[in-house]
């Protein structure tokens, strides 16, 4: 059921009348049927809405004109409405004009990843093969830049097997290099961290040491203000220990608390003192 209330000049309510209508009036209009979508304009005094099958209705001013009841539209999508009838015309979203549909070089570069018709060097982690280009490894990667100098260079070699990371991990990495962009499960972003350190890709680890605060719990604190310090993530770790301080008493009962090294967990106690936890 549909209900309209409020100013009808225009017959904008589509009660097939232009009655000003201060209580909610039910629309009855077997043509248009159930209604699964609206959109109205104070400015325009114009209605629409997408009936059964999909069909868009509108009624209001349309082109000067006042249509009072709701009445069927060739368009095929309710934005169109605003931008077909309304006056002034009105689009949903910008309307972005283009000259041509020529990718740019970012576009160009994520398409290029993984594709095996223009790629020089296959990356095979797991048995499972990731192309990739020589040139931009080179170019986004200090480890990479260093590995595929000479004289690896005169080998000619077109497939490295790598087996210190995981294929997910290790794809998410490669993708990061053509794309900027970081695609990988919350859960994932430790082993990823773990590479960024290896990888010496300092701007990566910031992006997962925020991806890993976000999923920091009572259970999973001291393992991984343990990996920060091991990584020298202090960021991650002051965040770790703050948050350790505040859940204290359940942070100290979980196996993983348990599981310290002893030279962290003095370090750990240590701060805590310093930090007034232990005073009576």
């Amino acid at each position: 059921m549909l209900y309209v209330w409020g100013g009808n000049s225009y017959g904008q309510l589509g009660t097939n009348n232009k009655t000003n209508a201060c209580n909610p009036v039910m629309l009855n209009v077997p043509e248009m049927g159930r209604v699964s979508d609206i959109a109205a304009l104070h400015y325009n005094h114009i209605s629409a809405a997408v009936g059964n099958g999909g069909r868009v209705f509108m009624w209001g001013q349309c082109r000067g004109q006042s249509i009072t009841s709701p009445t069927a539209t060739p368009l095929a999508h309710l934005h169109e409405v605003l931008a077909c009838y309304a006056s002034s015309n009105v689009m949903h979203k910008p309307l972005i004009l283009r000259a041509d549909e020529e990718l740019n070089i970012l576009d160009c570069l994520r398409q290029a990843f993984d594709d095996s018709l223009t790629s020089d060097l296959t990356i095979q982690v797991e048995g499972k093969p990731i192309y990739v280009h020589k040139a931009v490894l080179k170019i986004r990667c200090q480890y990479f830049r260093a590995m595929l100098q000479e004289p690896w260079a005169e080998n000619n070699q077109s497939v490295i097997e790598h087996d210190q990371f995981s294929y997910i991990v290790y794809k998410a990495f490669l993708n990061y290099l053509y794309t900027g962009e970081v695609d990988l499960p919350p859960e994932n972003a430790l082993e990823l961290l773990d590479l960024a350190n290896v990888y010496f890709e300092n701007q990566l680890k910031r992006r997962c040491i925020q991806m890993i605060k976000q999923g920091i719990t009572v259970l999973n604190v001291a393992s991984l203000y343990s990996t920060a310090l091991e990584y020298n993530a202090q960021e991650l770790e002051e965040f770790c220990f703050k948050f350790a301080l505040n859940h204290m008493t359940a942070v100290i009962q979980t196996e993983n608390f348990a599981k310290l090294d002893e030279k962290i967990l003095k370090i750990f106690i240590v701060k805590a003192a310093k930090a007034g936890v232990f005073k009576t």
